[in-house]
C-alpha cells in the first residue's frame, strides 16, 4: 500500500489510477498528515453484464411522460444549436 498527499495525488492524478488500476495498488491519501481517503482498485469480477443488469432495476427510472418530455426537450434544443442530426437515429 503506498501513501501521498492530495495534493501530490492531484498533481498525479492520472498515473494514480493507472497505478490502481493496472497494478492493483491500493493508495491511502493524506491531507494535514492525517489521512481522508483510500483508492482501491475495482473488483473487475463485480462489474460483468449480469451484475450492471441487476442493478439497473434497482436505478430510479423517468415516468413515461417525463422521458417524453425530456425527448421533446432535447430535439428543441437541437434544433435551436443547430446540432447536427443523429446519424443513428
Amino acid at each position: 500500500m503506498t501513501s501521498l498527499s492530495v495534493t501530490e495525488a492531484a498533481r498525479n492524478f492520472s498515473d494514480l489510477i493507472s497505478r490502481t488500476y493496472y497494478r492493483h495498488e491500493t493508495t491511502v491519501l493524506f491531507k494535514g498528515g492525517r489521512p481522508v481517503a483510500r483508492v482501491v482498485p475495482i473488483d473487475r469480477a463485480a462489474l460483468t453484464g449480469q451484475a450492471l443488469a441487476g442493478l439497473w432495476s434497482s436505478l430510479p427510472h423517468l415516468a413515461d411522460e417525463d422521458a417524453e418530455a425530456f425527448g421533446r426537450d432535447l430535439e428543441t434544443a437541437q434544433r435551436a444549436l443547430g446540432a447536427p442530426r443523429d446519424p443513428w437515429a
